[in-house]
């Protein structure tokens, strides 16, 4: 049978057909096999055979490839002008230029135009959090300490809520310890410059009487102890202690040598203190936090006395107030490495600032700075302007009281113009606030920002602008505060840098996406801590208590 028909055909024989002939070798050409001139070929496909038919015939010639190759590029070098370069044409990735100014130009008619709808102050926070409020709840000690097992020194650096950071692990490490903690120094910094004692910022006494039954504060180390060291702290021995350490390192490496010398420096402290601890050790953070932590007199009783007139002026919305964490200084911008539209002025500015403030960080060799994807990851500070447009977007129109929490703003005298055209009720500590009421804490930034701390702490809505140690403990206190909703704004950078880049947005399209990043601020108002956050950022539910469930809740779970 053949191999192609194995079925043999009705009406015909079966006779098996004779084996196949033998192949045949040919030593010589094979017939027609490579033959370029076989009939039905075109032109094209004749010249392709034939070229190849040589190359395969005379395989000599790939020796000669590379010269051949060469000899082409020199001929076309030498026939080609110099002179000419090619045109590339660059485009940005969408996100990377400070393109503000423009897409302003663009929706200040749209924006002035539009009173489609209510000012946001008054309907800005809708969302309930279904498992309930919640209420502040931090436990103190009604039983007497026992008997210290030492001192404990701490050096503070950093700004004010950096700062901040290091008293509150600093008692919570002396009251896991069972230690006397010597009221922390502040070290000086040389950005911010602020030669600022802790009396002068807190209420010392306060603070010492609010932790007296769980950890035992003093402001000198007896004379007996000091004598060892020759009345001078720098001779106590100072741990150098690893960034996030675990209260574990504390008690097996830290306690054996306080026992021993009854008398140790930690410094710095900042941040030497891991977040995730045992509800012992959050306890007194908390404690610390949000009850034994209150500004002095001076600071306290301006603060309030600006945050009645901030409410005074807003009566037309209820006495309701917005308040804007804007970090826009000089030294902020040249830190963020990201470009503006300055131009020959503003690089030269930063690049002075970077010097002055971090020598030789910026210009290491090897060091590639690349502000396009810095802008793109949202790491830029946002400019007034672009402060102006996001919060016009939310739906805050220009009737609206805000308070700008800030250092001296950069090249402010342009910088600032067009947020004050959107806002024209916009006030600072200076305009609210008389000279003579001011004078004693000029020079002091730590002193002016505990000022903006307590004007921030009482707004309606609080909105931040870039990260850092501030809004962080502001976020923190203000769940405290407000039933463990933060009330506060957080924009999401790296999409108002695509939005920021866009001339062509319409108004509609801007705003809707504005207003849905306002909402999803709304949402995240109220956050329990995980592992690693922040308990000063995330209170619930370490220091605070759920007090009921929602209606929304309550309503969902009996369906």
């Amino acid at each position: 049978m053949h191999p192609k028909n194995r079925v043999p055909n009705s009406g015909q024989s079966s006779i098996p057909s004779p084996p196949a002939s033998p192949p045949k070798y040919h030593h010589g050409r094979k017939s027609g096999r490579f033959s370029p001139f076989q009939p039905g070929r075109t032109l094209p496909h004749r010249l392709s055979w034939l070229l190849l038919y040589v190359l395969l015939r005379r395989q000599r010639i790939f020796l000669f490839a590379p010269l051949i190759y060469i000899s082409g590029m020199l001929l076309y070098m030498g026939t080609a002008s110099v002179d000419v370069a090619p045109v590339v044409r660059h485009r940005h990735s969408p996100g990377s230029v400070y393109r503000s100014p423009q897409v302003y130009e663009k929706l200040k008619v749209y924006m002035n135009a539009d009173n489609s709808s209510t000012d946001a102050i008054s309907t800005v926070w809708k969302n309930s959090y279904r498992g309930g409020q919640w209420r502040p709840c931090v436990n103190k000690s009604s039983e007497d300490l026992p008997e210290s097992n030492g001192y404990i020194y701490v050096e503070a650096n950093g700004g004010l809520n950096q700062q901040r950071t290091s008293i509150c692990n600093a008692v919570a490490v002396a009251g896991y310890l069972n230690a006397t903690l010597l009221i922390p120094n502040f070290h000086f910094h040389s950005i911010w410059r602020d030669p600022s004692k802790f009396k002068d910022i807190y209420d010392e006494e306060y603070f010492i009487s609010s932790l007296k039954n769980d950890v035992q504060v003093v402001d000198k180390i007896p004379n007996y102890i000091m004598e060892r060291f020759d009345h001078n702290l720098t001779n106590v021995f100072n741990f150098k202690i690893k960034a996030w350490s675990s209260i574990r390192y504390y008690r097996e490496v830290v306690l054996p040598k306080l026992l021993e010398e009854k008398l140790i420096r930690i410094s710095p402290f900042a941040n030497r203190l891991s977040f995730d601890a045992p509800p012992a050790v959050q306890r007194l953070r908390c404690l610390a936090n949000y009850e034994a932590l209150r500004f002095s007199s001076p600071i306290l009783s301006l603060g309030e006395t600006l945050v009645a007139r901030m409410k005074e002026r807003s009566a037309n919305s209820g006495g309701k107030y917005l308040s804007v964490h804007l970090r826009f200084e000089e030294d902020m911008v040249a830190f963020s490495c990201c470009v503006f539209d300055g131009g020959k002025l503003e690089k030269e500015d930063m690049q002075r600032a970077r010097e002055r403030g971090w020598k030789g960080k910026f210009t290491k060799p090897g060091r590639v700075i690349r502000p396009g994807a810095i802008r793109i990851n949202g790491k830029c500070p946002l400019t007034p302007l672009e402060v102006g447009l996001m919060l016009r977007g939310m739906g805050f129109d220009n009737k609206t009281y805000i308070f700008l929490a800030s250092g001296k703003i950069y090249n402010s005298e342009k910088t600032m113009a067009p947020l004050l055209e959107m806002f024209p009720n916009l006030q600072t500590k200076e305009m609210l606030a008389s000279g003579q009421e001011l004078a004693p804490y000029k020079g002091f930034s730590s002193r002016m920002a505990a000022i903006d701390y307590t004007v921030c702490l009482h707004s309606e809505v609080f909105v931040t602008t870039q990260g850092g140690n501030f809004p962080h403990f502001l976020m923190g206190h203000r769940r405290y505060l407000y039933g463990g909703h933060s009330k506060t704004i957080r924009p999401d950078k790296r999409r108002l840098a695509l939005i920021f880049d866009n001339p062509n947005i319409g108004w509609r399209t801007f705003k809707r996406q504005l207003l849905n990043m306002r909402s999803h601020s709304d949402t995240k108002g109220v956050e329990l801590k995980r592992p690693n956050d922040s308990i000063y950022t995330f209170p619930c539910p370490d220091c605070m208590c759920r007090t009921n469930r929602s209606v929304k809740a309550r309503s969902s779970s009996a369906t």
